[in-house]
């Protein structure tokens, strides 16, 4: 019989490959006691994924024999990576886009001016005139 951990890893993409393979290097390169706290978060990520898959079950009002609870689970789970990696990667590339304008105000703000001020001239941060000094 194939290994099935191999057969596993020959369905990935190259993308899951690539970060199978990241991952394998940074976790060698981690102490026991970091490893430990890997293991712990990713426990408690599993066993909340499965609480919300059991509650998906619950609310779709399936009834489920243990086999099939089985594989609603892990195709939650599988689809919920899924969609958490696509919500990433349209958020970094909605950072990427707007990065250049923030870049630009953030320079046209702290720019130095004729008058030779670096400071920012932001009435929202700057002291009011009324203010006390506090104690």
């Amino acid at each position: 019989m194939l290994n099935p951990g191999r057969n596993r890893y020959n369905q990935l993409s190259p993308e899951d490959r690539e970060a199978l393979r990241r991952n394998a290097e940074r976790w060698l390169q981690m102490n026991p006691e970091q490893q430990r706290i890997l293991r712990e978060r990713e426990r408690i990520r599993r066993a909340r994924m499965q609480a919300e898959a059991e509650a998906a079950m619950r609310q779709l009002g399936l009834r489920l024999d243990p086999n099939a609870q089985g594989q609603f689970e892990n195709r939650y789970m599988q689809e919920r990576r899924q969609m958490e990696r696509q919500l990433r990667q349209e958020a970094e590339a909605k950072r990427q886009q707007e990065l250049p304008q923030l870049n630009q105000r953030l320079k046209s703000e702290f720019e130095p001016r004729a008058s030779g001020s670096a400071q920012p001239v932001s009435p929202s941060v700057a002291p009011s005139a009324s203010a006390k000094p506090r104690n």
